[in-house]
């Protein structure tokens, strides 16, 4: 027709198509964020609803109510007992950075030798981006009250993680049965159920590995800056196991900060935090990473590399946290499909 192949004429259809798909996609990527931490927060409420359910079979309306309330009533005693200190100290070292900048502690503070040259200007730099964080930053604290009714565009999704997050669990099952009900009866559904068991099966590992291995970096910190009477220890310790939420560059962020905290409110023992990181990082790396996700994501560091940082450029941070999972679920997809049509391939005609 018209001189135009039909089969280049599809192709390009199809490219059209997709390339449509992932203009919409990242048109609508906050909305996906937020539907994405729902997923995260439902699978890490999942065995507490579970471990409920079994006292309360064929009633999980009631179990997850029960446990949302369990959990509401956790977190307000943990933020009574754990957030005001954390935010004490946070106000604390930002109002004394400009004094810390300008003391002598940063004269001492080790530099590699190309940048000597450049360490006064460093230090001015510094001190006038600790200016304009004590400026901004301690009055949103100490009025955070006054501030909550301009703050509501970022309550909003707070508010809807734990309610999508509800449905999740509640009708999950249902929507894995109409996910494959969608599909006719043969290889092709088999091939669906098998896709949707295992992200389930690599999500659920992903997740309790990653709240595990935040909740053991937040420990582990805390009680070594507690033995060794280091400032902030709640504060660092919080900021380390948030930390562990972002592959690869998480840890290292967090020993950086730790770093240049004790360096320039004179603490000193720089070399234990780097030695205490070092030991832990291969405990966690090497012990405690591949027991929990034994059963989770097996990803090349290169590719898991290429996803954080391309995570970073399309959503920053919570495009990173995200990156690792929807890399190991686009492997499982694609492990799949692979599967079925080499078997359609070779099916008898």
């Amino acid at each position: 027709m018209l001189g135009i192949d039909e089969r280049a004429l599809r192709v390009v259809w199809t490219i059209f198509l997709f390339a449509l798909l992932l203009a919409v996609l990242y048109y609508i990527r906050d909305t996906i964020l937020v539907f994405s931490a729902a997923i995260f927060f439902a699978y890490m409420l999942s065995p507490i609803v579970g471990l409920v359910e079994r006292f309360l079979p064929e009633r999980r309306t009631l179990a997850l109510t029960i446990v949302y309330i369990l959990l509401i009533g956790a977190l307000t005693g943990i933020g009574f007992a754990v957030i005001p200190t954390i935010a004490e100290e946070a106000t604390s070292l930002v109002t004394r950075l400009p004094s810390l900048l300008t003391g002598g502690n940063l004269m001492k503070f080790p530099l590699p030798q190309w940048l000597e040259p450049m360490r006064a200007q460093l230090i001015i730099a510094l001190n006038k981006e600790a200016t304009n964080l004590e400026s901004s930053v301690v009055p949103f604290i100490q009025q955070t009250g006054t501030r909550i009714l301009s703050g509501l565009g970022y309550l909003l999704p707070m508010i809807l993680v734990p309610i999508l997050a509800f449905f999740f669990l509640k009708d999950g099952r249902d929507i894995r049965t109409s996910l494959i009900g969608a599909v006719e009866a043969g290889q092709d559904r088999t091939t669906i159920e098998l896709i949707i068991d295992d992200v389930h099966l690599v999500l659920k590992n992903y997740i309790r590995a990653l709240v595990l291995l935040a909740i053991a970096s937040f420990v582990a910190w805390a009680i070594f800056l507690s033995v060794l009477r280091y400032p902030y220890e709640a504060l660092l310790a919080g900021l380390a196991g948030v930390c562990e939420f972002i592959p690869v560059f998480g840890p290292a962020a967090a020993l950086a900060i730790m770093l240049i905290v004790f360096g320039v409110t004179g603490s000193g023992g720089l070399l234990w935090i780097i030695l205490f990181w070092g030991c832990y990082r291969i405990f966690q790396d090497y012990i405690l990473n591949p027991y929990l996700m034994s059963a989770g994501v097996e990803l090349h560091a290169l590719l898991v590399l290429f996803g954080v940082l391309a995570g970073e450029r399309i959503a920053g941070v919570p495009g990173m946290f995200f990156s690792i999972p929807v890399i190991a679920i686009l492997k499982v997809i694609y492990a799949h499909l692979r599967t079925s049509y080499t078997r359609k391939q070779l099916a008898p005609a």
